[in-house]
């Protein structure tokens, strides 16, 4: 038997244009999917997905965790035809958009089928693997989800000339979030084909709108590095404003980060491929987290409250 785990994620700044050279700002949250391959009887794989989830998440993803799984074991040169294998997933991150989901699925079946069938893989090809694992729900994946699940922290991730980089951003304190849920599932794949649409709309708009978001990035890791949160609230608020505009938020989340914000958030913005999925705050101490959770969850919405940057 092999196991594996990977953390999931939130993005604070550069979500939906890493692709286009744009660095993101993001962070593991506390919370993993938990992988378990064992040898089975029969043909092939088979998969039991016992994943916590937003209602109709997992039914929604199904073709595209088959392709990922397939792709993995090709890329992994694990035969099941003459070893068939069991594929059990758990753990307690919450399977929806905007955490990564699909990625900490990856990334933790990469790492269980490297301990079952001891293939000694570093911790680079794993990621590789996880990213790999990606293609099926992105189409193109930019590599920053992968990466967080698989390294964990506070990171800046970057694509350059084609090659992917990451840094590790030290904080001298905890960072405390909330994160709501909009019961909205998105599909990231389809994402680069709206994109893309909004420049042929107005290519000068676009660029002068990731001009801005590159310049919300650079304050927003010295805020980070000096620990200056209520900056980071400002800009993720500043910053979500743009995704608005862009048509890449939705309008359960824009109220859920206006109620943050009503309720003590320093701000607060969508995370992740936006059009649904997640919104995170980022929130000054224990009890406004716990005041802006109760909150979400006695309207019901599927929340998280996480720290990060320990």
């Amino acid at each position: 038997m092999g196991k594996g785990t990977a953390f999931g994620k939130t993005i604070f700044i550069g979500d939906q244009f890493v692709l286009r050279e744009v660095p993101a700002i993001l962070a593991a949250l506390p919370f993993v999917t938990e992988a378990v391959v064992e040898r089975a009887d029969g043909q092939g794989w088979a998969l039991e997905d016992n994943r916590m989830e937003v209602p109709g998440y997992k039914e929604k993803k199904k073709h595209q965790q088959v392709d990922s799984i397939n792709h993995i074991l090709e890329v992994m040169e694990i035969d099941v035809q003459n070893t068939p294998i069991k594929i059990t997933y758990g753990g307690d991150l919450l399977a929806g958009s905007g955490v990564g989901a699909s990625a900490a699925s990856c990334v933790s079946l990469a790492r269980a089928l490297n301990d079952e069938f001891n293939l000694n893989y570093s911790i680079e090809q794993i990621n590789n693997v996880g990213w790999e694992g990606e293609f099926a729900y992105h189409g193109i994946p930019s590599g920053v989800d992968n990466t967080a699940s698989t390294y964990g922290g506070l990171i800046k991730y970057w694509i350059k000339d084609k090659e992917k980089h990451f840094e590790q951003i030290k904080v001298e304190k905890p960072v405390l979030l909330v994160l709501g849920n909009s019961g909205i599932t998105a599909d990231t794949s389809k994402m680069d084909t709206f994109v893309e649409k909004e420049i042929e709309r107005d290519p000068d708009l676009f660029a002068s709108r990731l001009d801005t978001i590159i310049s919300q990035g650079v304050e927003m890791k010295k805020a980070f590095e000096t620990c200056d949160l209520k900056k980071v609230g400002e800009i993720m608020t500043a910053n979500h404003k743009i995704l608005i505009d862009m048509d890449l938020s939705h309008e359960i989340l824009v109220g859920l980060c206006d109620r943050a914000i009503s309720l003590g958030a320093f701000g607060a913005k969508v995370t992740g491929g936006g059009r649904g999925g997640y919104m995170s705050a980022i929130v000054p101490d224990k009890e406004t987290q716990e005041k802006i959770a109760t909150s979400f969850i006695a309207d019901g919405y599927q929340t998280i409250k996480a720290e990060i940057g320990r």
